[in-house]
């Protein structure tokens, strides 16, 4: 019965008696689904909130809890999810309308609160809470002091992720544990010196540890630790190069590296200098290629350069270059899952473009087109006409294609094109029952059906054939009250699931079923 309590717990039409009696009735897993509800009156969150405390963290997440009594000592994760809540604005999830019986609106913790609820838990004996209070901005200036000279590394690291301290972050460059300045290297708010000198290897003093010496780290091929980090040290350079406010010729100096793996990171940063890129253009890994193909940081040149590379996952790259030449989608609509979603620089072509385009003699050219869906009228008709099954397949999801236009092409193309023709948001409930119907019947097309707009009680009932249809029918307003109540017996617990969740459910079921 579970499946089904956490239906109900989602149900937006739950009453009120329901939902009290499904939280006195919860465990863990059922209370943090009906934290979820944005209807929970004060007495539920606070049911809720006192019995479970993952339940508690949510309400609080969501600014549905006071900050009345949290004892950092005795309920240090609620503690930390009102602080990460008031200091940094975090909400989860939507508030409940203003109402004599939901919560108020709590009050935000005062300066007093926050440095108390800080200062016990930098105390913490955990270094997991110790860790998650490094991660909320905000911090007094005594805790982050504190935080920084934690004896457990992964507290300090977390700190260094999440300071916006220059100062600090120059600071905790020179720690001597690698995974510290790993953080460092991955802050937006280092200062430019500092990652370039984490680049060059100084002038901070050598590490003295790293996770991988240290057994912290699981070991892999080629990460033992001679006493030098040099994986570790590898780990910063990525964060660093990764890193928008590493200076760009820094950066730069690494297109020779002989590491492919930092070579792969170099070649998606926008901001470098044209002989990197020409550099990385001829790197003899096809993956610095591939991440080289769609920077939007290389010229009309070096992306015609990389047009006649022999590599699938670079042209495939390349296709999705914002500036890519249309004369190059000749050479390129071929690649195998191309077309699945329009290309930048067909969005961005002009109508003339358009057209001439959507006359190329390469089916695949007008496939690619036909994946648009502000497509002028004439080339929208047009390409709906076309001879390639592909092309169709691409368009019938357009929105200003009419039902016979939709008719025509299953007419003709069949079964390979009547999911994306059960897509199209003008379909009929009438054609959507005969796409249901049709012979030889199309892989997953009910799943489609079930979830149209324009899907009726016949149509969601034809769906019910099927499990993927089912999983959606169940959960659509317009099934019959009768095949509802039948599906809450499914025997797949997802489809129970989304049966005691549909709105329409009678009443008296709920009832019934928190009474089970």
């Amino acid at each position: 019965m579970n499946d089904v309590l956490y239906g109900l717990a989602a149900n937006p039409a739950l009453p009120a008696e329901v939902a009290d009696r499904l939280i006195d009735g919860a465990d863990a897993d059922l209370a943090d689904r009906l934290a979820q509800r944005p209807d929970l009156s004060r007495a539920q969150t606070a049911a809720l909130a006192s019995r479970w405390e993952d339940a508690a963290v949510r309400l609080a997440r969501r600014s549905l809890l006071t900050t009345a009594d949290p004892d950092p000592m005795t309920r240090p994760r609620l503690t930390l999810a009102l602080l990460e809540r008031d200091t940094a604005g975090y909400a989860e999830g939507p508030r409940p309308p203003d109402d004599a019986d939901r919560p108020e609106r709590p009050r935000l913790p005062g300066d007093a609160d926050r440095r108390s609820w800080a200062r016990l838990l930098a105390g913490s004996p955990s270094v997991e809470h110790r860790e998650r209070l490094a991660a909320c901005p905000g911090l007094p200036p005594d805790v982050v002091r504190r935080l920084a000279t934690d004896p457990a590394t992964a507290v300090v690291a977390e700190l260094a992720v999440w300071t916006c301290s220059p100062e600090l972050l120059a600071g905790l460059a020179a720690h001597p544990h690698t995974d510290v300045r790993r953080s460092v290297a991955a802050n937006e708010a280092t200062p430019p010196a500092t990652l370039a000198a984490l680049l060059a290897g100084g002038p901070q003093p050598p590490a003295r540890s790293c996770p991988f010496c240290d057994g912290t780290e699981v070991f892999l091929p080629d990460t033992e630790c001679d006493g030098r980090h040099r994986t570790a040290e590898r780990h910063i350079h990525e964060q660093a190069l990764r890193n928008p406010a590493t200076p760009a010729d820094v950066a730069a100096r690494f297109a020779g590296n002989p590491c492919a793996l930092l070579r792969r990171h170099l070649a998606s940063r926008p901001d470098l200098p044209r002989p990197a890129y020409e550099l990385l253009a001829r790197d003899p890994d096809p993956r610095v290629r591939a991440n080289l193909a769609d920077n939007p940081g290389i010229d009309a040149r070096l992306i015609r350069s990389l047009a006649a590379d022999a590599d699938p996952e670079v042209l495939g790259r390349l296709a999705r270059h914002p500036c890519l030449p249309l004369d190059l989608l000749p050479r390129l609509a071929g690649l195998r899952g191309l077309g699945r979603s329009p290309l930048p620089c067909l969005d961005s072509a002009t109508r003339p473009e358009i057209t001439a385009l959507a006359a190329s003699a390469h089916p695949g050219v007008r496939m690619l087109v036909a994946r648009r869906r502000d497509l002028p009228d004439d080339v929208r008709d047009a390409l709906a006409r076309d001879p390639d099954a592909k092309v169709v397949n691409a368009v019938a999801p357009h929105p200003g294609l009419g039902e016979g236009q939709l008719t025509a092409m299953v007419e003709r193309h069949g079964v390979r094109v009547v999911v994306k023709v059960a897509e199209n948001p003008g379909a009929s409930p009438a054609l959507l029952l005969s796409l249901a119907a049709h012979r030889p019947p199309a892989p997953k097309v009910l799943r489609v059906i079930a979830r149209h707009p324009h899907a009726t009680a016949p149509v969601l009932l034809a769906c019910l054939t099927d499990l993927d249809g089912r999983r959606v029918a169940a959960a659509r307003a317009a099934l019959p009250v009768n095949a509802l109540v039948e599906l809450l017996a499914d025997d797949d617990a997802s489809v129970r699931e989304a049966a005691a969740a549909n709105p329409v459910l009678p009443v008296a079921v709920m009832r019934q079923l928190v009474a089970v």
